[in-house]
Order: C-alpha cells, then structure tokens, then sequence
C-alpha cells in the first residue's frame, strides 16, 4: 500500500476542499457562531445554532492552529465562535443549552449532556490556543458539570419513570475516555488517570459483553445486560470510534493490552456491523438479530465510516495487524466513494442501504464542522508516521 500518496490524499481532502468550505460557507458574520444547517453547495437553509455543533468547530479550528499551523484566519474563526457560545450558550452556570436562534436566544433546554462534553473540549482547545485563562476557566467548570451530572445525565429532563428500568448508556463514558485526554493540560495528569481509569473500565468491562463479542449502548446500572429494545441495541460505528480513543489511551499510559483488546473487540464489531449485501455499515443492529425500533437502521452514515477509518489505521500503526490493514483498504474504498462528493466540498452524510445519497446536505441539526475534517486530520497523521516506517 502506498501509504505516501494516502497521506497526501487525505492532507489534500482536509486543506484545500473541506476546511475551506467551513470557513467560508458557516461563519456567520452578523450575530457570531456557524450555521450548520448547509446544502449541498453550502447555502444555508436554516439559521437555528446547536450548541455541540458550535462547539465542535471552534474545537476543531482551535485544535488545527494548536496541532498543524498558527494560521490567524483559524484562530479569528475559532474566537468568534467561542465567544458566541461564552455568551449565549448556557444559564450562567454552565448549563448548556442544546440548541439557539441564529441571535442567541435558548431554544431548547440543557437536557443534553453532550452540549456540556463539546463545549468543554472547545474551550480548553480555545484556551490553549489563546492563552485565555476565561477560556480555560469555562472548560474546568464545564467538566465539573459533567461529573456531577455523570450518573443522571439527563437530570430532571430525564422522561423516565424512575425505578422500573434504570438504564445507563454508552455514550458519555466513551466521550469521556477522549475528553480525558483533550482536557489533561487543564485537569493535570492524576485526575486524567483516575477518569480514564473508570471510563476505560466502563467500556471494556460493563458495555463490552463477552457472551456477545459486542458493546452495546445500554446496561442495567448494576452492569447486568437488559434483554429489551434498548438493551440489545447495538451501534457499530459508537462501538469502533470508542476503540480509538481507548487505544490512544493505551498509548498514554503505555498499557499494550488495553490496546490489544480495544483492537479485537473493533475487529469483532467491524465483521458483525458490515453489510455483507451492499457493502458499508449499519447504524444500528440489535444483538439478538430481533427488528430494531430505529427505522433508520439500514442507513449507511458518513461519521461511522470515518471513524472507521482512524480506528484500522491506529490500529495497524499500533499493532501490525493485517487484518486491520485489509479492513482500512475495504471501508476507505466504500467510504470515498460513496461519502465524498466529486462536484462540491465537504461529503455526504447518509445513504441508504444500498448506497444511495438519501439527503444531499453538507451539514444540518446532526451534521457540522468535525467528523470529516477531524478523520482526515488524524488518518493523514497516522499515514504520514506509517510512510515514514
């Protein structure tokens, strides 16, 4: 495999057509912040402002001046959508709000967890970027948030009747286990190793299930599996780009068999979630093969495909793995093309089944500014350590 020209193929995609597009086509120059919400040509088509995609373009924009190049265009990008969020995004006490007007103005409340752990992330990157101890400040408050907010995430917006099914989903210990990490200049190394300790156990021990082979996204909270809809659901692609994270902690704190098993159990999902029919693979699955309640189980999405991608590659980097090397040429062919767009900039994110672009939009209430550009920031990084072996 000609890992030169990957590299440079990847590094191309990145700078010259998808940054490009965000930072010309989502900044809104009037009321600050980004729309999302782009068509195929990257013409806006709504103007309301989700705060975890705010949030995760000023990560990825700080991240690239942080990581690539101190490019001031990236920075004045990154500061205007940070301070849009400072201002608009949460209650005062850094409750998030899940999603604003194009002015600022909260549309919906802090129910969701996810608007904290991005905002969390953008800021420490912000900070680091700038110097800005505000920044800094946001991001340490923030993740107290989600610590005290860890075993209810929802909190009273929580639609459950308490007591009869108590549930815990995958979702948040798996944004941990990469949070960790993002945060360490501001959380120090003892409390990065405490928090990864538990999340890292949370995934490989209490949602990874033996008897399955598989991770699933919700566990009674006494760890034992529930034989329900929500039980047996399963996600491949949450599954896959949560080995990557654990696998970098591996790194971190140089702990081999935490890699090893992150790789088998990708290896294990990767062979159940593809579609042996059409190619690519499924968004959501139930682990007893009953009929998923998602309807949109079949899809083929962009953000699963690409973290696909950054997992075989880390893993091959890390390991050796043929395997994982056969799987990367496997779902990099199916990815580009099916995702990538040849007329316009930026890629595709859902399909059907068989491959089909089902919505031809560029960005909307799910889609933004990070999986394609962070996958092809970090595939261009591991095939560029991989051409120089």
């Amino acid at each position: 495999m000609d890992f030169k020209a990957l590299e440079q193929k990847y590094k191309s995609e990145l700078f010259d057509r998808v940054l490009p597009f965000w930072l010309d086509k989502s900044q809104d120059k009037e009321f600050g912040g980004y729309f999302t919400c782009l068509d195929r040509e990257g013409n806006v088509f709504d103007t309301d402002k989700f705060i975890w995609l705010q949030a995760r373009e000023v990560w990825l924009f700080s991240m690239l001046y942080n990581k690539v190049e101190k490019n001031p265009e990236w920075l004045r990008c990154a500061v205007q959508g940070g301070e849009f969020l400072k201002k608009f995004g949460h209650d005062g006490n850094h409750n998030w709000f899940f999603s604003l007007t194009r002015e600022g103005n909260p549309l919906v409340q802090p129910y969701n967890i996810f608007s904290y752990t991005f905002a969390a992330m953008a800021f420490a990157q912000l900070g680091l970027a700038t110097g800005n101890s505000e920044y800094r400040d946001i991001a340490r408050k923030t993740f107290d948030r989600i610590v005290e907010r860890q075993d209810n995430p929802k909190g009273k917006y929580n639609k459950a009747f308490p007591g009869t099914r108590n549930l815990k989903n995958f979702a948040l210990p798996m944004i941990m286990c990469n949070l960790a990490l993002e945060m360490e200049h501001i959380l120090g190394e003892e409390e990065v190793k405490k928090t990864a300790r538990s999340v890292m156990n949370e995934v490989l021990n209490v949602f990874y299930r033996p008897e399955l082979g598989l991770v699933v996204e919700n566990v009674n909270t006494d760890n034992s599996f529930s034989d329900t809809f929500d039980g047996r659901l399963l996600n491949p692609g949450h599954a896959i780009e949560a080995m990557w994270f654990i696998m970098d902690l591996g790194v971190r704190f140089n702990n081999n068999e935490v890699v090893e098993k992150a790789e088998k159990i990708m290896h294990q999902t990767l062979e159940h979630g593809w579609d042996k029919k059409y190619g690519g693979i499924f968004y959501f699955m139930d682990a007893g093969g009953h009929p998923t309640q998602q309807l949109e189980w079949d899809q083929k999405l962009w953000w699963v495909h690409i973290e696909t991608l950054i997992s075989l590659l880390k893993s091959y980097h890390l390991t050796g793995s043929s395997k994982s090397l056969e799987w990367f040429e496997k779902v990099h062919d199916y990815t580009w093309s099916h995702f990538a767009d040849e007329q316009y900039p930026e890629w595709f994110g859902y399909l059907d089944r068989q491959g089909k672009v089902l919505l031809n939009l560029k960005g909307g209430k799910w889609k933004g500014c990070f999986h394609v550009p962070r996958g092809l920031y970090q595939c261009w990084q591991t095939l560029g350590r991989l051409a120089e072996k």
